[in-house]
């Protein structure tokens, strides 16, 4: 019990994420433990969460300034469309889809979304809009402009070369005397923990971190510092687009075609997994190892929650948005003691 307690006084955040999680697997293994407790479900989910999971590391660089990104879904969207129409394009006049070709797709992929999140941080940091009106506008511009490109209709007919090369699985296993060889860890979840090592890394180990930290508990104070706020803000909301970008690739490669509302609950979720995982939408706390939790969280309840056919999907959204409410609630009643006594 005292470990417990100097756990939670460490960082009650990460012990509520753990708590929740074995809560939820203990459920599971009590009521759908075949279906649930499978290596083709959790393959599933480690294929299809990084996604949302890559648009929520970067919406956690932006909250930890104080800010918010609500494009993130518009500019998942409108690189997959662009590269999927580049693709084609390619594959029309000839071009083999090698694995030089992905990488090019996907460095061009993580231009696009730098280019779309700097516009993100030059209206924040030049303009002074509100960031959530900033990236409120940008994502619908962006919607708008795929709209306009596709005419509203799926861009399909992409070569099964990206999509059977992100989809695959590595660590190859032979469960089987007689030889059968499938994968166990998909690709998806390795450009996932690379993209979290890299801005854990960017947060922890080098002076941006203790930058973005400074500037989200007091933007006055980091100014009087002598931080470059301008900069440092359009460089975090690059990041941010950057990591949407390549989050979009991966709904790419999983749908094996683009569209302009393709992720539209991925905006809730985010800001969901974000605050969950202990960043304050203030600004100025949060760790990436809270937001890494919080993302298997979900994960994990929306994949046990489709276990039972008597629940439909749609009440998941309204669960995400309760959720939200009530981890808002409870944060602030914990962070302001006064408020709570005198409530």
């Amino acid at each position: 019990m005292n470990s417990l307690q100097k756990l939670y006084r460490k960082d009650r955040h990460i012990t509520r994420l753990l708590i929740m999680m074995i809560l939820w697997l203990v459920f599971m293994a009590l009521t759908k433990f075949d279906k649930f407790y499978a290596i083709a479900n959790f393959q599933t989910i480690a294929g299809k969460f990084p996604e949302f999971g890559l648009m929520s590391l970067g919406a956690m660089l932006c909250m930890i300034t104080g800010g918010i990104d609500l494009s993130s879904v518009g500019i998942a969207n409108m690189t997959s469309i662009l590269m999927a129409l580049y693709m084609r394009s390619r594959a029309a006049g000839g071009a083999s889809i090698s694995g030089l070709m992905i990488a090019e797709v996907l460095l061009f992929a993580a231009c696009i979304g730098f280019v779309a999140g700097s516009l993100n941080g030059f209206l924040i940091s030049k303009i002074h809009i509100p960031p959530i009106l900033a990236t409120l506008g940008v994502n619908q511009l962006l919607t708008g402009i795929a709209l306009v490109v596709t005419n509203g209709k799926a861009v399909s007919d992409i070569p099964t070369a990206f999509s059977s090369t992100i989809n695959q699985k590595l660590l190859k296993v032979v469960p089987g005397k007689r030889g059968t060889v499938t994968g166990l860890i998909p690709v998806q979840l390795l450009f996932f923990i690379a993209a979290a090592i890299f801005v854990w890394f960017l947060l922890a180990r080098t002076s941006y971190g203790k930058k973005l930290y400074l500037m989200g508990t007091s933007e006055k104070v980091a100014r009087f510092s002598g931080l470059k706020v301008d900069r440092l803000l359009i460089f975090t909301y690059a990041l941010s687009g950057m990591l949407a970008a390549l989050g979009g690739m991966i709904m790419l490669a999983n749908y094996n075609s683009a569209r302009s509302d393709y992720g539209s609950v991925y905006t809730l979720q985010c800001i969901l997994i974000v605050v969950l995982g202990g960043v304050s939408p203030t600004g100025g706390k949060g760790k990436i190892s809270g937001v890494v939790l919080s993302i298997i969280l979900l994960s994990l309840l929306e994949a046990g929650i489709n276990r039972f056919p008597q629940i439909s999907s749609y009440y998941i959204t309204l669960i995400w948005g309760a959720v939200l409410l009530l981890v808002m609630v409870l944060n602030y009643f914990v962070e302001h003691p006064i408020a709570r006594k005198k409530s």
